[in-house]
């Protein structure tokens, strides 16, 4: 956040999501009549749940929610649907605190809607949601990549792995944020490509006003769906789209998905320009650097790179784009939003020492059954709220 701040990008923070998650903990009936004997219990019974219960995913915020900015939507506010993320038990834990943290954040219902998480399908957020437009203050095509389609037992799927993302949730949340159907497109994310690791889109494609930056064996059909995106794009704006596809024989499935290069953030810089902000690990494989000099050298937006080093989120599975949430606001929108989470010098200072203050230097396992570990996690979160003027925000602060 620091690095991209430095380039000139508005950064936000969210902020983590209270673990363990006590609640959580007692539904599943592990009962007790402290929170001590809810972890003990816990640990006891069912090791795994009570590690489920701890997870940090949260800060993989791409799957945070879906959102629309306002000049897509027809009653002209930004509308925010919190992922249900009920693929994965861990996650599906998340909704509840995402929206609240949303809520506070984008508090002014004249400007924004934050919209509750869909029930039935599963939603993986705006990790299968790009957004392509001319300008952002402009209408923008909105493209929603599901891996499932309920509604057809014939319909092509996975075999490995299973489709995280339902076409049904996509479709629910384009009516919710009053999108223009014309404007709308859904398309079906690649079996192959989900078999091979690609859980999400953004593992295998990124867009960015106009540029649409993504792999060859991205989506069923492909070669018919871009030129399909493209007429669109260009029926709309009447601007040209710029497609950078990578072929197989540049860049396998299996180095896209190791390497996480279509994972990497697209951002518009302050001079109009675009850059690349992908993993170190791109550097490391030949085959994924060379994609990044050859699209720098081409003819499109795409003008510099940037590497950086992500690396214990990329072990559990999340590279640059994973952890952000992109959110398009105009400038009245952005002044009517909660200004205390805006990243800043003085913040990321303020971030840095509670970090130092509160972190545990390691962790195993066996910490997690000690509820002097939940007692550290409420008092850091207690003054992390303080620090982002977010006010009681969690369960034990109320």
């Amino acid at each position: 956040m620091k690095f991209l701040m430095h380039l000139g990008m508005k950064q936000a923070v969210l902020p983590p999501h209270e673990r363990p998650d006590i609640s959580a903990l007692r539904a599943m009936g592990f009962d007790g009549s402290s929170e001590a004997d809810v972890l003990e219990t816990a640990f006891k019974k069912d090791p795994q749940r009570l590690a489920d219960c701890c997870s940090a995913s949260a800060m993989w915020a791409a799957n945070a929610a879906t959102v629309s900015p306002s000049a897509d939507c027809e009653d002209r506010r930004v509308h925010i649907t919190v992922a249900n993320l009920e693929s994965m038990f861990h996650r599906s834990l998340e909704a509840a605190t995402t929206k609240a943290i949303l809520s506070r954040i984008f508090a002014d219902e004249e400007c924004s809607v934050i919209h509750e998480a869909v029930t039935g399908p599963a939603d993986e957020g705006a990790a299968n949601h790009t957004r392509l437009c001319d300008q952002y203050d402009r209408k923008g095509l909105e493209i929603f990549v599901y891996g499932r389609d309920r509604s057809r037992d014939d319909a092509p799927g996975p075999s490995k792995y299973p489709a995280r993302h339902d076409v049904q949730a996509s479709r629910r949340i384009s009516e919710s944020h009053r999108l223009d159907p014309d404007a709308t497109m859904f398309v079906q994310q690649s079996p192959d490509a989900i078999d091979a690791g690609v859980f999400h889109n953004d593992v295998i494609a990124v867009g960015n006003g106009n540029a649409l930056f993504v792999h060859e064996d991205a989506f069923v059909d492909q070669a018919s769906l871009l030129d399909r995106i493209r007429f669109r794009f260009e029926s709309f704006f009447d601007a040209p789209l710029y497609i950078i596809q990578v072929g197989a024989s540049e860049l396998s499935l299996a180095d896209a998905v190791s390497s996480y290069l279509f994972n990497s953030q697209l951002i518009t810089l302050p001079d109009g320009t675009m850059s690349l902000v992908y993993p170190t690990e791109c550097d490391e494989l030949g085959a994924a650097r060379a994609v990044i000099d050859r699209v720098i050298a081409e003819d499109n937006p795409i003008a510099s790179a940037h590497a950086v080093d992500v690396r214990q989120s990329m072990c559990n599975g999340g590279g640059p784009a994973c952890l952000r949430l992109r959110i398009v606001l105009t400038g009245a929108e952005l002044l009517r939003t909660h200004q205390g989470v805006f990243m800043t010098p003085e913040l990321y200072d303020q971030l840095v020492a509670w970090v130092e203050r509160h972190y545990r230097d390691a962790l195993a396992p066996d910490d997690l059954r000690d509820v002097k570990l939940l007692e550290e996690s409420h008092r850091t979160l207690d003054e992390l709220t303080g620090l982002l003027e977010l006010g009681s925000l969690y369960s034990f602060q109320r």
